[in-house]
């Protein structure tokens, strides 16, 4: 799990949540929700390679389809291929890469990163060049 700061500018790796069985970890998440007032929560979507939604991707959607009626705030989804080797790389790089280093929080500000960067330049009237903003 990761979160944003409060202007939704920068992700940073929060928790490792098990998800041993759904609702325990639907549990922790509507916890941390709460206490750090978080307003949508983006949820990895496993799709293949070639785009598809196997069967993982159906799985994380019921998931995410209870996180957002137990929650009540908007749920989303985000594809999260390669996310998980560009936390690999970018932890070797800062001198991480320890055996058994966990890369599942890291992977999720990767993909938290990458949501809030699309919105940003979405909010942005200048980022479509538009000179009438000047």
């Amino acid at each position: 799990m990761a979160l944003s700061d409060p202007l939704g500018i920068l992700a940073s790796p929060f928790a490792i949540i098990n998800r041993d069985d759904d609702m325990t970890a639907v549990a922790r998440i509507a916890e941390i929700v709460r206490s750090e007032s978080v307003g949508r929560v983006i949820v990895g979507l496993p799709l293949n390679m070639d785009g598809t939604a196997g069967s993982q991707a159906e799985k994380t959607r019921a998931f995410a389809g209870e996180l957002a009626r137990i929650l009540g705030i908007p749920v989303e989804f985000r594809d999260e291929r390669l996310s998980t080797i560009s936390a690999k790389g970018l932890l070797r790089e800062a001198g991480k890469n320890r055996r058994g280093t966990r890369y599942d929080a890291a992977a999720a500000a990767i993909i938290l990163q990458s949501y809030l960067d699309e919105n940003s330049l979405r909010a942005d009237p200048m980022a479509d060049g538009d000179p009438s903003q000047d």
